[in-house]
């Protein structure tokens, strides 16, 4: 059994992407793992104002938000699962955001799974690669992460558009082979 941490950052409950992280949840709790859900949209996250008091100090981020209580989660997690709908080919400013403040605390997250999911309007499967090269980024600073899986489903723009396209299936499917 895994612990599975998945990070939503799609500004829409029942979003194309947020809908293929409940179809991932459900595969990975078909498979006995521990998972939560946590809607960055539902969170208050401030923008890292760069005081070097977490990194340089090594103590509590100032900065009185929901950001800590997601990193330590995401330290305890065997597993992150990040997903975004893609904004001008590019991830979401609240993903972004979530990345940018865990910058005080990256040393520390070893030896983790990922898995990304991306929804677009655009059907041009290359988006996947700029998203994942977005993620990168925040994986080159981490020791041992494991990219286990990415989910792209273009095409979709509208909420509900994502019912009956195979990244559905792809995505159950994936979270039950966590």
């Amino acid at each position: 059994m895994k612990k599975i941490l998945i990070l939503s950052s799609s500004p829409r409950k029942g979003g194309n992407s947020d809908t293929l992280c409940d179809e991932f949840l459900q595969g990975a709790l078909a498979s006995g793992n521990e998972v939560e859900k946590i809607f960055l949209r539902d969170k208050i996250i401030h923008p890292c104002q760069g005081c070097s008091v977490c990194s340089q100090y090594h103590k509590p981020c100032p900065q009185k938000d929901d950001a800590a209580e997601i990193i330590q989660k995401m330290l305890a997690a065997d597993v992150i699962v990040m997903a975004t709908p893609v904004y001008f080919y590019a991830m979401s400013g609240q993903m972004k955001i979530m990345i940018d403040r865990c910058c005080g605390l990256y040393t520390e997250m070893k030896d983790k799974d990922f898995y990304f999911i991306a929804t677009a309007a655009e059907d041009d499967p290359k988006i996947m690669d700029r998203i994942v090269a977005n993620f990168q980024g925040f994986l080159d600073c981490l020791e041992n992460p494991t990219i286990k899986g990415t989910i792209f489903c273009g095409g979709v723009w509208h909420v509900g558009e994502i019912k009956g396209k195979e990244a559905m299936k792809e995505a159950y499917n994936m979270g039950a082979q966590v």
